[in-house]
């Protein structure tokens, strides 16, 4: 199991744009770790987002349990398969 859910809705306004939201609910812990999972999350996202994504939409990361645990490299590479499922 990922240690995230990707969400990807477009908006259909006809701004080619690629939006990003986050989300990590206080199930995963107290503040300090949400904003740590946050932040890798972030740092996902500007590395991948370039690459893939769907222009014109918005893409939300939902933090799972065992996310903050995960090797960064693993993250990168769920992240890379989620991006290519949501451009089909």
């Amino acid at each position: 199991m990922p240690g995230f859910v990707l969400l990807v809705h477009p908006r259909g306004d006809g701004d080619d744009a690629k939006r990003v939201g986050f989300t990590v609910t206080k199930k995963i812990g107290g503040a300090v770790v949400r904003n740590r999972m946050k932040r890798r999350f972030r740092a996902l996202m500007r590395d991948q987002l370039a690459q893939g994504g769907v222009a014109g939409a918005d893409h939300v990361l939902i933090g799972r349990q065992g996310g903050l645990e995960r090797d960064f490299g693993q993250l990168q590479a769920e992240l890379t398969k989620a991006l290519a499922k949501a451009t089909r």
